[in-house]
């Protein structure tokens, strides 16, 4: 029986949440424990960094531990993302971590150490929908051991996540180049984004685009963009900034696909070769 343990390590969570969660992945057959501070709540955060910080290194120190599900996204985890102590067995022996939005720093950690991490809902989502929605349904494969990801892009890795979090990462050592220094093959690029402004969305894939993020790729994926709305004075749509900037190299990028801040959410891994 796999052992998932929930911890919140950025956004403070409805408890409730947390515990239909539970008890949904129970009755999965999964056994779950909750991390110590897991329903803290201190202001935005999900308790201090100190706490947030303890729940995540006890959870990869703990050798029972076979899945990390982290509770919600948010605003956090940059905070403490530099100080979190990973396993000192094998790779192959590592939590699997998964969640999305803010997750994406843990993800970017993850991959940076080549160890597969799963964007994929979390608590909110096991807590409200129903189980033959796709983004439960192909989420229980994914725990399970199921690996998902575009046919397209077959033998090669994907990284990424929230654009965000992933502009905020630049310049640090978890930035995208260098996850793609250590990649043995050009990677494919996963962006999504939610309540982010057009100009705004232009400035951080102009970001990639100067850092030679963007030319580094061999695919691209689009997921939801929600709440990102057109803004007039620029001229143009937000599709079409997005196409200006990733049409003009020569590898395929698929649109509109299921990942983000939507109900339909599916489960894609990251830092495998798929």
């Amino acid at each position: 029986m796999k052992h998932i343990r929930i911890i919140s390590p950025s956004g403070a969570i409805e408890p409730e949440y947390i515990r239909l969660a539970q008890t949904k992945l129970q009755e999965w057959g999964f056994r779950v424990s909750i991390g110590v501070h897991a329903l803290d709540a201190y202001g935005r955060f999900a308790g201090m960094p100190n706490d947030r910080l303890s729940d995540i290194n006890e959870a990869f120190a703990d050798e029972s531990v076979d899945i990390i599900l982290c509770s919600r996204g948010g605003y956090g985890l940059q905070q403490i993302i530099d100080k979190v102590v990973l396993p000192v067995r094998p790779r192959s022996q590592w939590p699997l971590v998964v969640g999305f939005s803010d997750i994406t720093a843990l993800h970017a950690l993850m991959s940076l150490h080549g160890v597969p991490s799963l964007h994929a809902s979390m608590c909110k989502a096991l807590a409200t929908l129903p189980d033959t929605a796709p983004t439960l349904s192909l989420l229980h494969e994914a725990l399970e051991g199921k690996v998902c990801a575009p046919s397209v892009f077959k033998g090669r890795k994907i990284i990424g996540g929230n654009l965000s979090v992933l502009y905020g990462l630049q310049g640090t050592p978890y930035s995208l180049n260098a996850i793609i220094d250590r990649c043995e093959k050009p990677p494919v690029l996963l962006i999504e984004d939610i309540c982010e402004r057009h100009y705004h969305v232009d400035r951080m894939l102009n970001n990639l685009r100067l850092s030679g993020v963007l030319s580094r790729l061999s695919g691209v994926i689009v997921g939801y963009f929600t709440d990102c709305d057109d803004d007039p004075k620029m001229s143009c749509t937000l599709r079409e900034t997005l196409e200006n900037y990733l049409c003009q190299y020569d590898y395929p990028v698929v649109w509109d696909a299921p990942y983000g801040h939507e109900d339909d959410n599916r489960p894609i891994m990251f830092s495998m070769n798929v």
